[in-house]
C-alpha cells in the first residue's frame, strides 16, 4: 500500500515559526512533525510514500531527499496552489492504482494508530476516527454502527465526539468523485465533501476508531504539548558527548554527539539535547525541554518545558519556561520570559486561546541584554530588539525596537 502525505500548507495560525518553515517542518522532540509520521509508517511496512508539497517544499525536499535514510522512498507532487484537501489528494492520481493511505502532514501519529485503520478498513473507504470531549474547531463524524452518515465540519454544536482525524484509506474510486467536488464557502475543495458526496451516493464509507496518539498541533503553542508527550515516549541515548565532572544528568535525556555540558549544570529529563551543544555552567535544563543542534545555553540559565530550535545562543542568566525559540536566534544575557495561563492572542482579528505559554519567537533575531517578553507576546523574523525593552506587544517582521 501506498501512502499520501498531504504536506503543501503553511500553517498560518502557527506564525511566525512558519514564516520560514512549513508547518510538517516545525520540530516536536527535535525532530520534524513530518519525520513522526513517516517513521510510524515505516514501522507498519509502508515504505512507499508520496509527499504532496507547495509552501517551502524546498526545506523539506533537502531534508527528506528520496527517503532512504529514512528507510522509505519519497516521490514529491507539487500542489501549485493551495486549494482544499480535495485538490491536492487529485495531484497523485497518476501515482496510485490501488488502495492508499492519506495522512495530514501536520498531525503527530504512531505506528498503532496507522495500523487501527490497516487493520479495520472495509467498505469504499475508511476514515480514522479519535474521542475528543472538546470538539469545538474540529470536523466530527455522525455513524451507525461503523458505517458513517454524515461528516460535519467544525461545528460549535455537540452532535458527537467522533473526531475525524484526516486519515483515509481510499480505492481509485475516490478521484471520480473529486471531479465532480464542488468549490466550498470557504474557497477550497475538501475531501470531506467529496466523501459526503460518496455517502449521499450510496457508498459504504466506515469509520474506524483509534486509541492511539492522534495529536493536532493547530497553534503555535500547542507544539509545547506534544513535544512534552513525545518526550515521555522517546528512547533515551547519550552518545560521544562530554558530562563534565560537577554536572547532574538524571531521567530520560538523550544528549547529541560532540556536546558538552559543563560543571555545575543540571539536567531532569525528559530532555532532548542536539548535537554540538554547549551547556552552562551551572545551567538548569528542566522536563519536556528539547534543544536544537549547534545551541549554546550559557551560564546560569534555566529552561523548562520549551523547545529551542537549532543554532540559538542563549545568554548568561536567563530564564525560558513554555516558550518556543526558532532558528538562528542570537539572545544576550538576562533574558527573561514571563509565562501566562489562560490567554487570548490575536491572530487576523480572531481571538485565539491559548492554555499557558510564555513566548514564541521566529527565526533569525538579534536580541540584546535584559530582554523581557511579557505573557504571549511573540517575536516575529529578522528582528532586532535593543537591551532593556519589554515586549508588551507583538513585534511584526524585520523590526528595530529601541
Amino acid at each position: 500500500m501506498k501512502a499520501v502525505i498531504l504536506g503543501a500548507g503553511e500553517g498560518l495560525r502557527c506564525r511566525p515559526l512558519t514564516l520560514t518553515r512549513s508547518k510538517v517542518m516545525l520540530p516536536v522532540a527535535n525532530k520534524p512533525i513530518l519525520e513522526h509520521i513517516i517513521d510510524a509508517l515505516f514501522k507498519c511496512g509502508i515504505d512507499d510514500i508520496i509527499m504532496v508539497v507547495g509552501y517551502k517544499k524546498e526545506r523539506m525536499m533537502d531534508h527528506f531527499r528520496d527517503g532512504v535514510d529514512f528507510g522509505v522512498n519519497i516521490t514529491y507532487v507539487e500542489q501549485k496552489g493551495q486549494i482544499g484537501t480535495a485538490h491536492a489528494i487529485k495531484q497523485v492520481s497518476s501515482y496510485v492504482d490501488d488502495e492508499f493511505i492519506v495522512l495530514n502532514g501536520d498531525n503527530i501519529v504512531e505506528a498503532d494508530t496507522i495500523s487501527d485503520i490497516l487493520a479495520g478498513r472495509s467498505g469504499d473507504a475508511t476514515i480514522l476516527t479519535v474521542v475528543r470531549e472538546h470538539t469545538e474547531g474540529y470536523g466530527v463524524v455522525l455513524s451507525e454502527k461503523h458505517r458513517v452518515m454524515k461528516i460535519i465540519e467544525k461545528t460549535k454544536e455537540d452532535l458527537s465526539h467522533s473526531v475525524n482525524t484526516g486519515i483515509y484509506i481510499f480505492n481509485p474510486d475516490i478521484f471520480n468523485y473529486i471531479e465532480s467536488t464542488s468549490i466550498s464557502e470557504t474557497g477550497e475543495y475538501a475531501i470531506t465533501d467529496t466523501i459526503q458526496h460518496m455517502i449521499d451516493d450510496g457508498k459504504n464509507v466506515n469509520m474506524v476508531h483509534s486509541e492511539a496518539m492522534w495529536l493536532d498541533a493547530v497553534h503555535s503553542w500547542d507544539l509545547l504539548k506534544a513535544n512534552a508527550y513525545m518526550l515521555d515516549r522517546f528512547e533515551p541515548i547519550v552518545n560521544d558527548c562530554m558530562i563534565e565532572d560537577g554536572a547532574v544528568v538524571r531521567g530520560r535525556v538523550s544528549i547529541g554527539p560532540d556536546t558538552v555540558i559543563h560543571p555545575g549544570s543540571y539536567i531532569l529529563g525528559p530532555v532532548v539535547i542536539g548535537k554540538n551543544c554547549e551547556i552552562g555552567p551551572n545551567a538548569v535544563i528542566l522536563p519536556s525541554t528539547t534543544i536544537g543542534s549547534n545551541s549554546t545555553i550559557e551560564p546560569s540559565t534555566m529552561i523548562k518545558n520549551s523547545i529551542i530550535m537549532h543554532d540559538v545562543r542563549v545568554g548568561a542568566f536567563s530564564y525560558i519556561s513554555n516558550s518556543i525559540l526558532g532558528a538562528h536566534n542570537s539572545i544576550g544575557s538576562h533574558f527573561i520570559t514571563e509565562t501566562g495561563e489562560d490567554l487570548f492572542i490575536e491572530m487576523k482579528g480572531i481571538l485565539h486561546r491559548a492554555a499557558k505559554l510564555g513566548t514564541v519567537i521566529g527565526d533569525g533575531n538579534n536580541i540584546k541584554h535584559k530582554v523581557l517578553t511579557e505573557p504571549g507576546k511573540m517575536i516575529s523574523t529578522g528582528c532586532s530588539i535593543a537591551s532593556g525593552v519589554n515586549v508588551s506587544r507583538y513585534i511584526p517582521r524585520d523590526s528595530k525596537v529601541f
